[in-house]
This record gives C-alpha cells, sequence and structure tokens, in this order.
C-alpha cells in the first residue's frame, strides 16, 4: 500500500492507494510504520517526503473500514485508535526532518498526517486540508494534539469546530503549509536537498529541543537551552563545522 525511493539522499514515501484516494487502512499505517522504523537509522538517508499517488494526499479513513468499525468494541477501538497514534507520534519524533508534499485532499486522519511532518509543501489551488469528524459525529481527537501545535488553538478552533476545507494558499497563510509549489513533490525535494547538508545531529538536537521547550515555562525552557547549548558545543559536529566557518 506504499511505495519507497530513495533519490539523492532523500527517502520519499508515497501512499499506493489512488484508487481509495490514498485512504487510511490499518495495513497502510502498519507498512508505513515498518518502513520508518527501517530508514530511521539509515545514515544515507538525510530527510523524508511523505506523498500520494494519483490525485490525492490522504482522503482520511477507508470507507469500508468505517463500516467495519461501526462492530468494534471498546478495547478494539481503542488499539485502533493507538495504532494510529503511534504512526503519527513516530513522524513527529522522527530523528529526521519530514515533509508532507500534499497534491491534493488531505482530509481529517490524512490532513493530521501532513500535520505531523515538520514541513509542508502544498499546491496553492489544488490541495484541500480539513477535518471533517465533527460532521459524522466522531471526534478529531489524536489530530488535535499536533494541529494546535502548529497552528494555535484559534485557527484550529476554526478548523476543528466547523470541519470547513481550505486550499493550500489559505494553509499557507494561516500557517499550517509552510511552502507553496505547483508540482508539490519537485517543491518538497528542492526543500529536502536544501537542509540535506545540515548537520543531522543538529537537525535531530533541534527538533527534540522544539518538542520540549513547548511544554515549559519560559526560564525553565532558557535553562534547558542553556545546558543543550553547552552540549551542541561539545560535539564533532560542531567543531568540525565551526573549523571550515573560519575558514571560508
Amino acid at each position: 500500500m506504499i511505495k519507497y525511493e530513495l533519490k539523492d539522499n532523500i527517502g520519499i514515501i508515497t501512499l499506493n492507494r489512488p484508487e481509495k484516494r490514498n485512504a487510511l487502512h490499518p495495513d497502510l499505517v502498519k507498512q508505513m510504520k515498518e518502513k520508518l522504523q527501517e530508514i530511521k537509522s539509515d545514515e544515507e538517508v538525510k530527510a523524508v517526503i511523505i506523498t500520494g499517488e494519483g490525485k490525492a494526499f490522504c482522503a482520511g479513513a477507508d470507507l469500508a473500514y468505517l463500516n467495519e468499525l461501526r462492530k468494534y468494541s471498546s478495547v478494539q477501538n481503542e488499539k485502533d485508535s493507538a495504532d494510529l497514534a503511534e504512526l503519527f507520534l513516530m513522524i513527529y519524533k522522527f530523528p529526521k526532518p519530514t515533509i508532507a508534499a500534499v497534491n491534493g485532499a488531505a482530509i481529517a486522519g490524512g490532513c493530521g498526517l501532513a500535520s505531523v511532518c515538520d514541513l509542508i509543501v502544498a499546491h496553492p489551488e489544488h490541495s484541500k486540508f480539513g477535518y471533517s469528524e465533527v460532521k459524522i459525529g466522531f471526534l478529531p481527537a489524536i489530530v488535535s494534539v499536533f494541529v494546535i501545535r502548529r497552528i494555535g488553538e484559534g485557527f484550529a478552533r476554526q478548523l476543528l469546530l466547523t470541519g470547513e476545507f481550505i486550499e493550500g494558499k489559505r494553509a499557507y497563510e494561516i500557517g499550517f503549509a509552510n511552502y507553496l509549489n505547483d508540482n508539490v513533490l519537485d517543491g518538497a525535494m528542492e526543500v529536502a536537498s536544501n537542509i540535506k547538508d545540515n548537520s543531522s545531529l543538529s537537525m535531530q538536537m533541534t527538533k527534540d529541543m522544539i518538542d520540549t521547550v513547548s511544554n515549559l515555562s519560559v526560564e525553565d525552557a532558557v535553562n534547558y537551552c542553556i545546558g543543550l547549548n553547552a552540549v551542541s558545543r561539545s560535539t564533532e559536529d560542531f567543531k568540525k563545522g565551526l573549523e571550515s566557518f573560519l575558514k571560508k
């Protein structure tokens, strides 16, 4: 249900269910987790792009699968939610930069999949973002954790309560998408190429720092960052990078 390609040190994971608009399915979630685990420690991979085959990025949950959910017990529903949450957390905390190349609809869980990536490249008109859960009596529960962090409570309330869809241009205006491009995969490759030569260790530590300081008071965050600065200055990446910079 997914395809994988390594190109110029950039791993490209493509959701490969175009006939289902790349809808989420337990097997797809499982395959993505396995692939991410596989490339997590692959030093050849400097950044990861997630995109969709065909005209959609990811249209949320598979309809046939949603129909099956009606028969699930509370225990089964909890396990199912935990499986998706595990994928989202794996991407959110992935040690390498992750980029969503959103080529079409990113709806509900599909929008959540984009939101957990570090960066989003969207088509200004053809991409579409939205959390439609409230329209069918469901909750945008897991995705809410990440969308609030991404765009703040105000815009998160707007998207999560209304269930409205916004195009890429509007997503860019509110800070949900980071870049606009008429060819999102080319745009994502360009972004990945621009950052892949950065220190891998520094980027990983920066991701951890952003995640940590958002949960601390200002004073605690500053003290944490003082210690982090000291640690980073003792790394080989910093010593080599500084030497190179000074020579230039």
